[in-house]
């Protein structure tokens, strides 16, 4: 039995091209590795969004905090794609994305970091 959590996205395939939902940018201004978690933030709680819009699921996806790379997957969309969207959320302040390790992470936040790395890589 497979205990894996469908995609959000419902339906048939996505036939909006990437370059539209992005404008045709590739980068962001925000620091995004891909295994940051995010997290929705207040003000994203209460935004409404028009229906089947893809910001509004990141907003839903991020309220369990998932990484930039789990929301690309659960919303089948490109890494790239998904790096732009969240960066747009952060500007507007709607998401905030936690920070990874850096040079002076404790030894539990690195073993946290390798638990949750391969509990995800379990769950492929």
């Amino acid at each position: 039995m497979d205990e894996r959590e469908p995609p959000v996205t419902a339906g048939g395939p996505n036939l909006v091209r990437p370059y539209t939902l992005t404008a045709g940018r590739t980068g962001t201004d925000v620091d995004l590795p891909l295994e940051a978690p995010v997290q929705t933030l207040q003000a994203g709680l209460v935004h409404q969004w028009p229906a089947g819009d893809t910001r509004g699921k990141i907003l839903q996806l991020c309220t369990a905090s998932p990484s930039v790379a789990e929301i690309s997957a659960r919303l089948d969309l490109p890494v790239g794609v998904a790096r732009v969207l969240v960066g747009d959320l952060v500007t507007a302040g709607y998401l905030r994305v936690h920070r990874t390790l850096t040079d002076r992470s404790t030894r539990d936040e690195r073993h946290e970091l390798i638990g949750r790395t391969l509990r995800g890589l379990r769950a492929l």
